[in-house]
């Protein structure tokens, strides 16, 4: 676990531990908000880091690690750039079978990075082994220790062992974080203390309870649970957080209340404006959304400015700043299939695609024509097919027409299922990889190279 600080202590903490599929960022930046001190990320795993890009996320004000799918597998940003720890490794407590591997790990990062490197493990069977282990541990340089007090198999609902920590805490020099007090101790703020006493560690590290109400980490008291998800909520929206992680944490959140409405709203929910809708947020959805949208346009029309090269005649454009998100969409249906069944059932021309290709970061972008006006998205894509769907969902929003989104009613497509290959005018394979500026029209402008931004070197 690499932290983004050299100077970060693990003294007299509150932390958010790391939890899969909730810690990401809106998560965090709330927990800093009620009063953590240091907040680590949802498990990764190194395999999937590798792939990723690094990439300055300009209107987000986010460094994003965006894996070859187009999905983001990390995001951060500078307000938590000098507290938040990124975890990765195997899944649970899968090393602890392998102390060999754990020490060779943790001294190469240790040997291998200038910022401070952390564990966490789980207890071992007997209490000579965890003591054998953790001594091993430290002895690899590592800046601090966390220690859940339950064995590997152990679930919430077994007590948590503090002796075991305290046990821990007494024979090491490094800071020992405490774990695992949810259940049966963290109740309230001053709980966290309590804990951190009967286990004489330096820290502790708030999971389920913090899942359940972040501001758990709260000197004042929990806060309406309501409040609290409607701060969490707009998070999401500013940070664009995929809706299906939204729910999943606010449905955590919720618990006993789910079969409330409000609960079987959030349920039905199948998109960011449903749960802002849920909740009396659906104008800060729209607000915060046309913002956003503005800001990627005014990011691209300045791009294309700074370039100084000619950019090709689009007077007469429809332009929207939007692009296709896979996992938004039925699994069968996608915007190119709403858009051409529509044009069939209109009686019009089938839509034609013209795609180019950025030379400098080779990325794409399509112009569809339908009825003689053409549409396009102004964000650039990895893919031709991206960049067809794209301008696709602009010709449809524009029109106001469904474009198969889950649970979108479309009227069009209740017989088709699949796009027949010979009306894709994308063409084929061959026609995908076709090399820059080969297709109809030149080249759009290309990216400048760029800036050092904030957050240089994650």
């Amino acid at each position: 676990m690499i932290v983004n600080s050299l100077s970060l202590c693990y003294h007299n903490k509150l932390i958010l531990a790391p939890m899969v599929r909730v810690g990401t960022l809106p998560m965090r930046l709330l927990a800093l908000d009620y009063g953590a001190d240091i907040v680590y990320c949802e498990e990764l795993i190194d395999l999937k880091m590798i792939q990723c890009k690094r990439v300055v996320n300009e209107v987000l004000s986010t460094v994003d690690f965006v894996a070859p799918d187009d999905r983001v597998v990390f995001r951060t940003c500078e307000r938590e750039q000098n507290r938040v720890v990124f975890q990765m490794g195997g899944m649970g407590a899968a090393l602890l079978s392998d102390p060999d591997k754990i020490e060779k790990i943790l001294s190469t990062l240790v040997k291998g990075t200038h910022r401070p490197v952390t564990c966490k493990i789980r207890i071992l069977p007997s209490l000579e082994d965890t003591l054998s282990l953790v001594k091993r541990i430290e002895r690899t340089g590592i800046a601090a220790i966390a220690v859940h007090g339950r064995k590997r198999e152990e679930r919430p609902q077994h007590p948590v062992s503090c002796e075991v920590i305290k046990a821990i805490a007494d024979t090491l020099s490094i800071p020992v974080i405490a774990n695992g007090g949810s259940h049966d101790h963290i109740q309230r703020y001053s709980d966290i203390e309590d804990f951190r006493q009967a286990t004489a560690a330096s820290s502790v590290m708030v999971a389920r309870a913090a899942m359940w109400n972040p501001s758990i980490f709260l000197k004042e008291g929990l806060r309406p649970l309501e409040e609290v998800m409607q701060k969490y909520i707009r998070y999401a929206v500013q940070y664009d957080n995929h809706y299906t992680n939204t729910k999943y944490c606010l449905c955590q959140m919720l618990r006993e209340q789910l079969e409330s409405p409000q609960g079987r709203l959030l349920h039905a929910a199948q998109s960011s404006r449903e749960i802002c809708e849920a909740f009396g947020l659906g104008a800060f959805y729209e607000e915060t959304t046309q913002e956003l949208d503005a800001q990627r346009a005014k990011l691209s029309a300045r791009t294309s400015e700074e370039t100084g090269e000619p950019a090709e005649d689009t007077s007469g454009v429809i332009k929207m700043a939007v692009k296709f998100d896979r996992r938004a969409y039925s699994a069968q249906i996608t915007p190119k299939m709403c858009l051409l069944e529509w044009c069939r059932r209109e009686k019009l021309p089938q839509p034609m695609y013209e795609t180019v290709q950025r030379p400098i970061d080779r990325l794409f972008s399509s112009i569809v024509t339908v009825a003689e006006q053409k549409y396009q998205s102004t964000l650039w894509d990895k893919s031709k097919k991206l960049a067809e769907q794209a301008a696709a969902i602009v010709c449809l929003r524009s029109q106001g027409l469904p474009e198969g989104r889950l649970g979108e009613e479309n009227p069009f497509l209740h017989k088709r299922k699949r796009e027949a290959p010979d009306q894709d005018c994308g063409g084929s394979r061959a026609q995908e990889l076709a090399q820059p500026g080969e297709l109809c029209k030149k080249p759009f402008v290309a990216l400048g190279s760029g800036e050092e931004s904030l957050l240089e070197g994650w």
